[in-house]
């Protein structure tokens, strides 16, 4: 087969892949404003037609089902480094990826409580919860987390109030610099740290005071 073939077979298979990577960068940023985007819209974000979505997902679901999948991997590769001798420090440091993340986060959180994706949003978040949880027993157990809760119960409202405030934050225009405090700031308090405790630790902690540059985040 000659080399002009060869280009002539490709050309089409990395434009679809493109287009498929342009319908789910699209389907991230709309379904985290709206977990009701239409089709129409997602297509139109991704300067497609809606015609096109079918060469890639037979249905909505489906797009959006990818959707979750690629932002649970990329929260879970975001988050795959966190373990540290100190859980304060781990906790801090996992609160500051997801910031990092946090347009995966928007969607999960947006699409987390609808009967539909529940399930799907519940599966492609549990290794980052289970991180999560394994950080919060270590540090009940050293004494440098509150213990007065149970560690499964305080996992899940560290969760839910880092989400709270990812969202918050990019709704209220917030830089990276002042986010990735907040959230990381979030996480220590429900974690038992006074305000002072909290930012000393981060203050003296050099890799959690910045945000990864944005052409690294995930």
């Amino acid at each position: 087969m000659t080399s002009t073939a060869v280009g002539a077979r490709r050309a089409p298979r990395r434009d679809a892949e493109e287009n498929r990577t342009a319908l789910l960068d699209a389907a991230t940023t709309a379904l985290g404003s709206d977990p009701d985007a239409s089709l129409e819209a997602i297509a139109a974000a991704a300067g497609l037609s809606r015609r096109a979505i079918y060469g890639h997902f037979a249905t909505r679901d489906d797009l959006v089902a990818a959707s979750v999948e690629r932002g649970a991997l990329r929260l879970a590769a975001a988050t795959a480094d966190v373990d540290r001798d100190d859980a304060r420090v781990a906790l801090a440091l996992l609160g500051a990826r997801l910031w990092d993340a946090v347009e995966q986060v928007r969607v999960l959180a947006s699409l987390a409580v609808r009967g539909p994706s529940l399930a799907v949003v519940g599966a492609a978040l549990a290794p980052v919860r289970s991180r999560l949880l394994s950080i919060v027993t270590a540090g009940a157990a050293s004494g440098t987390i509150r213990d007065d809760i149970p560690a499964a119960s305080l996992s899940r409202l560290i969760e839910q109030a880092a989400i709270a405030v990812l969202v918050e934050a990019t709704e209220s225009g917030f830089s990276r610099d002042d986010g990735h405090r907040l959230v990381m700031l979030i996480a220590l308090s429900t974690a038992g740290l006074s305000a002072r405790e909290a930012n000393e630790l981060i203050e003296a902690t050099p890799e959690l005071h910045h945000p990864l540059p944005e052409d690294a985040a995930l």
